[in-house]
């Protein structure tokens, strides 16, 4: 049993990770803001002894005894992290400065949840780890973008210079149940808009691709890296190498609703990037990861989730 940190815990990935470690046998401190995540996705775990939520912002220092900490505290989707882009980049550094300082003090492991955005708008498909991405550093998204590279760098200079046991997870798109509603990200758009019989909006011609990874994989790789040894510091891509067309993932949440909702183009949104694919190598080889959930299954629970949600 460990004493374990998790920082954005009430969050989407957040709120799966506490279940799981929880599931585990582990104490689990819960910190968040609630900025977007939600005290409704850790309500099941309030009267858990083995549970603790604490409202703090990581942009100021936190004074506790853990021994591991799971960083994933920000907003992790384009119309949360452009509502405050100052705020968001405070978030990566501030908070990664913070977070690795405690670690330091403690001689804690740290995983830092970065994403699949510090590829940027690829120009290398899929994208392997030593790949290292074409970002606009000025763009909308750079607060995000730019904010999660910056805190890689940390992550890497406190394992040089303070030989800190560091951790770092590329997460690529995720879905499932307690996505946020209104997140503007597409598997949700594209759900909520089919249950309510709205126009499903496609940026773009629907050409560009994503690959999607359903949340229980997600969270199985991100605990086997912060259990990995020692020396595997990563960065390591954890997603689903299973790429599809916008157009394609519409049809499929077409014909798991039943609804009738028709298709309605838009153009695409700044720096949007036009493919998105990881390479996992690295991640089959060395943690033994791969997603196990088709995409079918993982979209079959979603639904079920945001008709619920919506009554």
């Amino acid at each position: 049993m460990k004493k374990l940190l998790v920082t954005g815990g009430a969050g989407f990935l957040g709120s799966h990770l506490c279940d799981r470690l929880i599931s585990q046998g582990h104490d689990v401190l819960c910190v968040d803001n609630y900025f977007t995540g939600s005290k409704q996705n850790i309500s099941h775990l309030l009267g858990n002894p083995r549970f603790e939520a604490l409202r703090h912002d990581v942009t100021f220092p936190l004074y506790i005894e853990v021994d591991q900490i799971y960083n994933l505290a920000c907003p992790a989707s384009p119309i949360h992290y452009q509502h405050d882009p100052v705020q968001t980049t405070k978030v990566n550094v501030h908070g990664a400065i913070n977070m690795l300082g405690l670690a330091k003090r403690l001689r804690a492991r740290i995983l830092q949840a970065s994403t699949s955005e510090v590829y940027g708008d690829p120009d290398v498909h899929p994208q392997t780890e030593n790949y290292w991405g074409r970002v606009n550093p000025i763009g909308i998204r750079s607060c995000y973008d730019e904010g999660k590279r910056c805190a890689e760098t940390l992550f890497f200079d406190y394992w040089r210079q303070h030989k800190l046991e560091i951790k770092v997870m590329r997460i690529f798109n995720t879905y499932g149940p307690r996505m946020h509603l209104n997140d503007g990200r597409v598997v949700s758009n594209f759900i909520v808009q089919a249950l309510r019989g709205e126009d499903i909006t496609i940026f773009g011609d629907g050409s560009q691709t994503r690959s999607f990874c359903y949340v229980d994989d997600l969270i199985t790789g991100m605990v086997a890296l912060m259990e990995s040894p020692a020396a595997f510091t990563g960065p390591v891509n954890i997603g689903n190498p299973h790429e599809m067309t916008m157009l394609e993932l519409a049809e499929a949440v077409l014909s798991l609703t039943g609804s009738t909702s028709k298709l309605s183009f838009k153009p695409l949104p700044q720096d949007d990037p036009h493919q998105r694919q990881p390479d996992i190598t690295l991640a089959r080889d060395t943690l033994g990861w791969a997603p196990k959930t088709p995409l079918t299954d993982g979209l079959k629970e979603t639904i079920r989730y945001f008709k619920t949600v919506l009554g």
